[in-house]
């Protein structure tokens, strides 16, 4: 049975700024409850742009993380980033990102310095993924993942690929380590290309559209839209009007309770207050 589709959301008029690095277009929590859409917390969608070359780098200034994951995927252009627990790196396009904040962690996160220099197109998206309340208090840590390494699905007639970030499709397992059942599917269609794929009934499902344009179960979705789809059915036919690009995101629900202040996501307005007495007494780190 095919999975209905609870609603199409166009992309917003205008972009908000994170730092000055980051032009983004949001999804969750601006057009899908957090609950409605759990384990995801946040989408933030930079839709292609050229920043033009710069001597000044920009991005997103130190700032905390506590009690759930950020994934950073990058399509075009190139980000650099460091934390407190040591760890830093490049992102380049086909990349992915993936930290778990966990019990704190100080990051920032900016254009690396040739791309900077250089200008040039510039895509990504950002999500944040929930941590189970169990798991909120583990320690920091980095998943680098590089194109290489994602699981990759060739599909028939020369449709295109899927590169499996998270979960599975069918055979093909993803390299991310989840704390719970999560898909992540970067989806690449040549026009008039397909994909069927079966995603858990049980599931919270999305997907964003990057580029292009495609029908999903039979209703048209446009370039830069958002497809929720309801708890009902399992599969997922998407056809490729033009070349297109499609993120397409699952996960199993975390039923317990969201408390969030800025970049603090726990369970209780108490933890709230903790993670902020944390941050504040250091214990998160030192970033400079």
């Amino acid at each position: 049975m095919k999975k209905q589709i609870e609603k199409i959301v166009p992309r917003a008029a205008r972009p908000g700024m994170v730092g000055d690095g980051f032009r983004v277009f949001n999804y969750i929590p601006g057009s899908v409850d957090q609950r409605r859409i759990s384990p995801f917390l946040m989408l933030d969608f930079n839709a292609e742009y050229d920043f033009g070359p710069s001597n000044k780098i920009r991005g997103v200034d130190v700032h905390p993380h506590k009690g759930f994951e950020t994934v950073t995927i990058a399509y075009k252009g190139s980000v650099a980033h460091h934390d407190s627990t040591g760890n830093s790196g490049v992102i380049n396009p086909g990349d992915v990102q993936w930290m778990t904040a966990g019990a704190g962690i100080l990051h920032k996160e900016y254009h690396e310095e040739e791309f900077s220099k250089r200008g040039g197109p510039f895509e990504m998206v950002q999500l944040w993924v929930n941590l189970p309340k169990k798991d909120k208090s583990t320690p920091a840590h980095y998943q680098a993942i590089t194109a290489n390494q994602m699981g990759k699905v060739e599909l028939p007639d020369g449709a295109g690929f899927v590169n499996v970030i998270a979960g599975a499709m069918g055979d093909v397992k993803g390299p991310a380590s989840t704390y719970s059942p999560v898909n992540l599917f970067d989806i690449k269609l040549k026009k008039e290309g397909e994909v069927t794929t079966s995603i858990p009934a049980t599931h919270n499902t999305a997907l964003l559209v990057i580029n292009g344009a495609v029908e999903v179960n039979g209703e048209k979705a446009a370039e830069h839209s958002f497809v929720l789809f309801r708890n009902d059915g399992e599969e997922i036919v998407i056809k490729a009007e033009e070349d297109s690009v499609i993120l397409l995101l699952s996960g199993e629900p975390i039923n317990e309770p969201i408390a969030s202040y800025g970049p603090f996501v726990m369970n209780t307005q108490e933890e709230i207050y903790e993670a902020i007495q944390d941050f504040q007494a250091g214990k998160f780190g030192v970033l400079n």
